[in-house]
């Protein structure tokens, strides 16, 4: 967006999540333009780790780089949870959000998950394949879930706070567990996770749990008691809807789809939304981040079009 271009112009990515009233600024100015039924913070995952003690920054082209990878058991030992409060400026973006909307808007807080924040500490960056995340996982485990333990004990407690802070819901992102089998997810990562979301789900707010290429894992993840399962595009809204065995689900709009011209748009929409089939459950969006250079007017018309269709068919907006 051009309104977003032009804060980055003068600030970096960091220093807009730093301070609260960029972070709001952005937040309000996205979800006000494009007029969606609620607004998530801005926010990065990686935060929570500078407060534990491992420093990153973000490389031009190459993403976040963690300075210092966690490699052994020690390295995960002298990692602290006990600064969670000073990641306080998210929660007070969440509160100049949820002053500016009142009740006209629900304010989505979140959090990265577990094995996701886990494997960029390990890996360092960015991966493809997760050697050093799975070799600790296989060779260390008990050392692999005491760094889960630490991240839910520092991620819980952040996340918390943007809910005390207005938050409606939180949605956990666990971006890269689509790379693990069946088998290991429910060995190494289910438990922690529905520890988490159980932490999560006391503080009284709903709880999203999303993760890419994830259609094998749906029903573990459903274990976790989260109350909205996401739905990549790389499973039919219907078949995932299915194999949750009920529930509500997010998705599942392949964010590339919006590149393309606003009939196809309307048309991979209207499919998901037919795969739907009137059941309530359904929140309607894309099945990962939205992309650079993505046509704003694209994504404003799919807004819309949703939103036609849910009041023709009785649905409440803002649900």
């Amino acid at each position: 967006m051009p309104e977003y271009r032009a804060v980055r112009k003068a600030h970096s990515l960091i220093e807009i999540c730093k301070n609260p009233q960029l972070a709001a600024e952005v937040t309000i100015t996205a979800a006000e333009i494009l007029q969606v039924d609620a607004a998530i913070i801005f926010a990065d995952l990686l935060l929570p780790l500078e407060v534990m003690g491992l420093p990153f920054h973000f490389s031009a082209g190459e993403g976040p780089v963690i300075e210092r990878p966690l490699r052994t058991q020690e390295d995960i030992f002298r990692l602290r949870t006990d600064s969670a409060a000073d990641l306080g400026y998210v929660a007070e973006a969440v509160r100049l959000v949820t002053k500016h909307f009142g009740p006209k808007l629900p304010v989505i807080g979140f959090c990265g998950a577990p094995f996701t924040l886990a494997s960029y500490m390990i890996e360092g960056g960015g991966s493809r394949n997760y050697i050093h995340a799975k070799t600790m996982m296989y060779s260390q485990p008990q050392a692999f879930d005491e760094l889960l333990g630490k991240l839910v004990s520092v991620t819980a407690e952040y996340a918390t706070e943007q809910v005390h802070a207005g938050a409606d819901v939180i949605q956990v992102f666990d971006s890269w567990v689509g790379c693990l089998s069946v088998e290991d997810y429910r060995r190494y990562v289910l438990p922690r996770t529905t520890q988490l979301v159980r932490k999560l789900k006391e503080s009284g707010v709903p709880v999203i749990y999303f993760g890419t290429d994830s259609s094998t894992l749906l029903p573990s993840m459903k274990e976790t008691g989260a109350d909205v399962i996401g739905l990549d595009w790389r499973i039919p809204l219907d078949e995932g809807w299915s194999r949750l065995g009920g529930g509500a689900v997010q998705g599942n709009l392949d964010p590339v789809t919006l590149f393309s011209d606003w009939e196809q748009v309307r048309q991979r929409a209207q499919e998901i939304i037919d795969r739907g089939a009137g059941r309530p459950g359904h929140i309607f969006n894309l099945g990962h981040g939205i992309l650079p250079e993505t046509p704003v007017e694209n994504v404003k018309a799919l807004a819309a079009y949703v939103r036609e269709h849910s009041a023709r068919n009785g649905f409440k907006s803002n649900s």
